[in-house]
């Protein structure tokens, strides 16, 4: 007979264990910093995300209006494997200091993760959930990674 502590613990186990599989291959925006003036900003975002090489790594991060229009994207060229998190710059963004957007990032094998970072330059930004679905329709816009060096 099996006792009933390891019936509810192999219940909980497979209730949780996809959402954590699933959390595992997205990535996440772990940090932004703003650099410059008004509509000539440079972006310094770091991005954890579940690297194994070309066949799944994080490809950009993006800044995207709240009303999903994309503004500015980052393409990364190649996987981040041993640096993890990582920062990488980027810019021309032209938004004025006070309009308020989303800045998040992509997998090239799962599409946006959920964890991304809300604001504006003045106020500043803060960790946000954001629907992977939100704004999908950027996703196949340019620019676009032309390929993985690793």
């Amino acid at each position: 007979m099996i006792p009933l502590y390891s019936i509810l613990v192999i219940i909980i186990m497979s209730c949780t264990q996809p959402n954590e599989v699933q959390q595992l291959v997205q990535p996440e925006i772990v940090s932004v910093k703003v650099t410059g003036s008004e509509d000539n900003y440079t972006f310094s975002v770091g991005i954890k995300s579940p690297d194994l090489g070309c066949e799944q790594y994080a490809d950009w991060w993006e800044v995207v209006s709240l009303d999903g229009v994309l503004i500015y994207r980052r393409v990364l060229g190649h996987s981040h494997v041993e640096e993890q998190p990582f920062v990488r710059s980027g810019g021309v963004v032209s938004i004025s200091s006070d309009q308020e957007i989303i800045v998040r990032a992509h997998m090239n094998t799962t599409g946006y993760g959920k964890s991304a970072f809300k604001g504006t330059v003045n106020k500043g930004f803060t960790l946000v959930r954001v629907d992977s679905h939100f704004a999908s329709h950027v996703e196949k816009e340019a620019p676009q990674p032309s390929s993985c060096a690793f």
